[in-house]
């Protein structure tokens, strides 16, 4: 068993190898999205904000960069944190990050992830294609492909594969919501025989419709800036079809799954959840919605908004996947 100082060696060390992953000089890196810049811009306004560190509990286990992907070009990894053998539900965790699409990287989500492995839940932070390495919708079919490992691997990691539910913040978490949704189709998958389907889904201030007015106010400005019209190469004028199709409004069904929007209080970046509601409800949907009243976006990064994220997330998973 690894001591807890030989655990926290290994985060920082795997945190290094995101921070580096462009020194193979084949993986273009735009830095513009971290967690000291965004600690730096909130704390003035945030006081009470802390600085991310993980506390691990023993028998707590992560596994670093496992091989989910591999093609001619490229391999991807995920990082596993498992629970102890007493807390474990057999239940699964994906967790995308974000940063508009073309930047961040999966230490990102190492914090909550731990707490919710805490809590019980296998937890999956995987990297993907960003948008200046791979247009849309490569990161998709890659966080697809991800799903189907997790399901897989299941006996490995002692979760049921009909129980593995996916989250993610901002980009990640329109990511989550728009693969969570488009489950039952075609899109996004490398086989279409592929099954994607997701027990449930957690969106953290992730952009849910792109055709509002608030929406394209602030996504739709240029491809230079704007991380959808990077990520699809163009803008809505340009390219409208695409952005219909990775609204994931478009794709609801009475086959969705259950879903938690949780909203930094700034509307844009739920633009669409009443839409949500209201097709999860005609099918009986289970469906919450919490909000923050003017809280920064990214909160999901640092504590006490940290730690109440994997509460809430926690008391959501389970009303909607309840212990056997």
């Amino acid at each position: 068993m690894r001591s807890i100082g030989q655990m926290l060696a290994l985060v920082l060390l795997a945190a290094s190898f995101c921070a580096t992953a462009s020194a193979q000089g084949t993986i273009p890196l735009i830095d513009s999205y971290t967690v000291d810049q965004r600690y730096s811009k909130n704390k003035p306004d945030y006081p009470e904000i802390s600085w991310p560190t993980l506390n691990f509990e023993a028998g707590q286990t992560i596994s670093f960069d496992r091989l989910y992907k591999e093609d001619e070009s490229r391999k991807l990894h995920v990082d596993v944190f498992e629970p102890t053998e007493d807390a474990r539900n057999g239940k699964a965790v994906i967790l995308v990050h974000g940063g508009a699409w073309r930047s961040g990287n999966k230490s990102h989500m190492f914090p909550l992830a731990n707490l919710l492995a805490q809590r019980g839940y296998t937890v999956f932070t995987p990297e993907y294609r960003l948008s200046a390495e791979a247009a849309y919708p490569t990161g998709m079919t890659d966080l697809g492909d991800l799903v189907v490992w997790v399901k897989s691997s299941a006996e490995e990691f002692g979760v049921d594969p009909e129980e593995v539910a996916i989250a993610g913040g901002s980009s990640g978490g329109h990511m989550a919501a728009l693969l969570a949704y488009a489950a039952h189709e075609p899109l996004y998958k490398s086989d279409p025989a592929q099954n994607t389907s997701l027990a449930a889904v957690i969106d953290m201030d992730g952009v849910l419709d792109f055709e509002t007015e608030l929406a394209l106010k602030y996504e739709d400005y240029g491809k230079e800036k704007s991380g959808v019209a990077l990520w699809v190469g163009g803008s809505y004028e340009q390219t409208t079809d695409i952005w219909v199709e990775l609204s994931p409004v478009t794709h609801l069904s009475e086959r969705s799954p259950p879903t938690l929007v949780i909203s930094s209080g700034n509307e844009r970046f739920t633009e669409g959840h009443e839409e949500v509601e209201a097709v999860l409800a005609r099918h009986g949907i289970p469906y919450e919605f919490f909000s923050y009243e003017g809280l920064f976006h990214t909160f999901w990064l640092f504590d006490p908004y940290l730690t109440e994220t994997a509460d809430r997330i926690d008391g959501f998973l389970q009303r909607v996947m309840p212990a056997e």
